[in-house]
């Protein structure tokens, strides 16, 4: 059952690392960095709406059965971001640097 978008396209909401995205098939999006090789199969099960020309499936809290198959293309870090902490007339300052882990994924197909 393909459902498609005002553009033709099936579309799904997805939850990984704590996040929400909104995909398409051929899509490649950033997520929480996930287990696994560059060229692994991956398969997000955790599929909470499946939407498109034919109607929209909303689930409670996951759609059952569905699922979103995606590629991993890219395991990296993300720039770095400066935390810089300081209390003013105290002589105190802090500055540290994070790198986030990421996971680069393409969005191969959606089953409904």
């Amino acid at each position: 059952m393909a459902l498609v978008d005002w553009t033709g396209n099936m579309y799904a909401i997805i939850k990984t690392g704590g996040k929400q995205y909104r995909v398409s098939p051929g899509q490649t999006l950033r997520v929480e960095k996930l287990e696994g090789a560059v060229g692994d199969a991956v398969e997000l099960n955790e599929v909470l709406l499946v939407g498109g020309g034919d109607g929209v499936q909303i689930g409670t809290p996951q759609v059952s059965g569905a699922a979103v198959n995606a590629e991993i293309v890219e395991q990296g870090r993300a720039k770095k971001v400066i935390v810089f902490k300081k209390k003013r007339r105290k002589g105190y300052h802090k500055k540290q640097g994070h790198r986030q882990y990421f996971t680069a994924l393409r969005i191969k197909d959606i089953q409904a």
